[in-house]
């Protein structure tokens, strides 16, 4: 498995992240939703990576910046195809380990309360990260968790 920044907007990750937005909106409320659309995970302040197996996408994860010492999790999705083989696992790890040779001082993220995104948050307990409450502009709401982690 290689992990490498990549474009957004590569037709194979389009699909992918198609398919990511499409499963957020029918799982939780449109105001819920926090995934970004490709373009907007296109911008300068956002590092794209995906995970692949020669030309074979597994999956994807993003960064946001959102000051010198504290960076966001973003999209980060298994292809269907390679689901229970450690895809997550790695792009997770791989992020950490980005964020800490950048000088980031803390990661956190959104996610979903729905049964939906359980094995995602139980990922991210693995890992280290903690509930806190909402950070950068997200508010209290119902159908999202806030899990931070100190790098």
């Amino acid at each position: 498995m290689q992990i490498a920044i990549d474009d957004p907007r590569r037709p194979d990750v389009l699909a992918l992240l198609t398919e990511h937005l499409s499963d957020m909106y029918a799982t939780s409320p449109a105001e819920s939703v926090h995934a970004l659309d490709p373009d907007a995970l296109a911008v300068p302040t956002i590092t794209f990576w995906t995970a692949r197996d020669g030309e074979t996408l597994l999956g994807c994860v993003a960064l946001q910046r959102l000051d010198d010492d504290h960076v966001e999790l973003k999209s980060m999705r298994t292809a269907t195809a390679a689901r229970r083989r450690g895809v997550a696992g790695r792009l997770l790890d791989h992020v950490l380990a980005e964020s800490r040779a950048r000088g980031h001082a803390r990661i956190s993220l959104e996610t979903g309360t729905e049964d939906y995104f359980a094995a995602a948050r139980a990922l991210y307990l693995t890992r280290g990260f903690t509930e806190t409450g909402p950070f950068g502009s997200y508010v209290l709401d119902p159908h999202s968790v806030f899990l931070t982690r100190e790098l």
